[in-house]
């Protein structure tokens, strides 16, 4: 595969941050995906961030799994740590990442068909250990490389492009994570950069499990009569694309609006998408409640954005497992291999 790079040069008045790096110095290649995708928004939100949280991108691990979604670390911090692992296993190998070198910031992101479907045990599993991660999951409800069928978050009801009715329940990434124990869970939208941006810088910050779902328009695969008004309804899809190698562009989605507002997002193709935000005396702390509002609102088929929980003390897995200060990648022979005698006092520990 060939990727683009960006030119070398750039304006020498470019703002910098506190280690003096500007904008540029956090992307990466040039996006292959369609124009006005919602992915690239989040790709932006990213590199917003750690702009302004001023990270050495050398001290990041960026780890994806397999989808368009997947393809998106190519497009920031070019200058960081990568790797793409196979469909659904990103977490696992960013759980084994983690637990070589602690001083990392890691970065998964995946998608929905990534997470939701093939990879859901391995979302379910690093969630519950409280790996300390930002996982992002760009949620567009379908499955875009493959042309466009449903993913495991696409609504009961909804139609396909040709017609065929999603009968599945959809699964509720954001509930599933409250459930897991994650100590620190959002939603957001892509064309919401002034909630987004905030959120991951949020979310790095934390230690322990960050998941943050985010809804993510697709320019190709679901502007049809028939998409509702959920994960699958902010895509768009349009009809020339299986006749020609041909995309039309279409200008990103953005949306501006204040906390406890409801926003209706029009799309472009006439449908509507109904985005409520937390209002400014939610409670983030409470569980149970973050799951009991989810519910209610989701019945009345509003999509929560914002950050629904997050735990005030939280722990991660090293804490769980009780590993040394010292990430295990920089021990050496004699740490790793203490002798005979120690290991029969470990052993007799468990006896």
């Amino acid at each position: 595969m060939t990727y683009l790079a960006k030119p070398k040069f750039h304006h020498p008045a470019l703002p910098k941050n506190a280690l003096g790096y500007t904008h540029r110095d956090y992307e990466g290649s040039v996006s292959t995906l369609c124009a006005g995708c919602g992915h690239d928004s989040i790709t932006g939100a990213i590199i917003q961030a750690c702009f302004e949280l001023a990270i050495e991108p050398h001290k990041v691990a960026k780890i994806s799994g397999i989808g368009c979604s997947s393809k998106t670390p190519t497009y920031f911090l070019g200058n960081s740590h990568g790797f793409n692992s196979v469909h659904g296993r990103m977490p696992s190998v960013l759980t084994g990442a983690n637990l070589a070198n602690r001083d990392l910031i890691y970065l998964g992101v995946s998608g929905d068909g990534d997470s939701a479907s093939i990879g859901f045990g391995q979302f379910a599993h690093a969630i519950r250990r409280g790996v300390n991660m930002v996982y992002i999951v760009e949620n567009n409800g379908v499955y875009g490389l493959t042309k466009g069928q449903f993913s495991a978050t696409a609504d009961r009801g909804s139609k396909a492009k040709r017609g065929a009715v999603n009968n599945d329940s959809p699964i509720d990434m954001v509930a599933i994570a409250l459930q897991l124990g994650a100590t620190f869970v959002a939603r957001s939208f892509s064309g919401d950069k002034p909630q987004l941006v905030p959120l991951i810088k949020a979310a790095i910050e934390h230690k322990g499990a960050a998941f943050i779902d985010v809804i993510s328009p697709c320019v190709a695969f679901n502007n049809h009569a028939g998409s509702t008004k959920s994960f699958d309804y902010v895509r768009e899809h349009n009809r020339a694309v299986n006749r020609l190698d041909f995309i039309t562009g279409r200008e990103p989605i953005a949306v501006d609006y204040a906390p406890g507002e409801l926003e209706i997002v029009e799309q472009h193709d006439g449908s509507r998408l109904a985005l409520r935000k937390l209002a400014a005396d939610y409670d983030p702390h409470d569980r149970i409640a973050a799951m009991n509002y989810l519910a209610q609102r989701t019945a009345l088929g509003e999509i929560v954005t914002g950050l629904l929980y997050v735990d005030r003390d939280p722990e991660d897995l090293h804490e769980h497992l009780n590993t040394v200060d010292t990430p295990l990648n920089a021990l050496t022979e004699k740490d790793l291999c203490p002798g005979a005698a120690a290991l029969e006092r470990f052993n007799a520990g468990l006896r």
